[in-house]
């Protein structure tokens, strides 16, 4: 596996396991963060599905734009605007296109563009300790890296609007509640029940799964007939693998399939 400054790479079986690496800043995502994540999801190696963590108490503090190795400061709109569109964004943008499903496991503060990196997954598991924060209006910014339409589509417009324009911490359990997350849990069984659920996904039909993740974004926004043809179109591109025929011989075989990604 390749060697990163802010984050690390290890494989455990079919999946890659993507842990932010700078403890002694909460994870605060630097540039470089940013930029190593875009390079490590470019380098799946055959991955079947992804689980991001962070390392230490924090899953990630925000974003960290003083922290690039050898640069001036980084302050102000314009310098600001630059940082978004080539590197966070970028990053946010490859995790909801990925062709493999995502698990994130939050462990403490997901604030700021860590909260929308934490919510980009699928599947969002969170330990009891953990919250999601939103907290720009208290320095006179706006939410950036894509969480103004993830909190919009995931709990609405009155909750949404809550996190931004209040800054509150959203506890796990309430994010459970609202539908923000998928399950919040004992802080000492986060990784296991995260890592559990990922490698049942990455055991499953890869190129279904990808296309459900496809075909939920296009849901979100798309008409009632655009989601049609998705699905159709996704039907199509399915039933013609191998996990497809799989299924169907398991099916009539009773016995359960082995699917293989292809």
């Amino acid at each position: 596996m390749a060697e990163y400054e802010t984050i690390l790479t290890e494989r455990k079986g079919d999946v890659l396991v993507v842990t932010l690496n700078r403890p002694e800043r909460l994870n605060a995502a630097s540039l470089q963060m940013a930029d190593d994540l875009s390079v490590a999801l470019y380098d799946l190696q055959g991955a079947r599905a992804l689980l991001i963590t962070g390392a230490g108490r924090a899953f990630c503090s925000g974003a960290d734009l003083q922290a690039r190795g050898g640069d001036s400061a980084v302050t102000g709109g314009d310098a600001s605007h630059r940082a978004l569109m080539n590197h966070y964004n970028p990053a946010l943008s490859q995790i909801m296109q990925l062709d493999i499903p995502v698990v994130t496991a939050v462990n403490g503060p997901a604030a700021g563009v860590g909260c929308s990196i934490g919510l980009a997954g699928d599947f969002v598991f969170a330990g009891r300790s953990a919250y999601f924060l939103q907290a720009f209006v208290n320095i006179g910014l706006v939410p950036d890296g894509g969480s103004t339409w993830l909190l919009t589509k995931a709990i609405g417009k009155p909750r949404a609007t809550q996190m931004m324009m209040l800054g509150e911490r959203i506890g796990a359990e309430q994010a459970q509640e609202w539908g923000l997350i998928y399950k919040a849990v004992d802080d000492a069984a986060l990784m296991d029940e995260a890592l559990a659920l990922a490698t049942k996904l990455a055991a499953g039909p890869t190129v279904a799964l990808s296309t459900m993740r496809r075909n939920i974004l296009t849901a979100l926004d798309g008409s009632f007939d655009q989601v049609l043809r998705a699905e159709a179109e996704g039907q199509r591109r399915a039933g013609g693998t191998a996990d497809a025929r799989e299924g169907a011989l398991s099916f009539i075989q009773k016995r359960k399939p082995a699917f293989t990604g292809r």
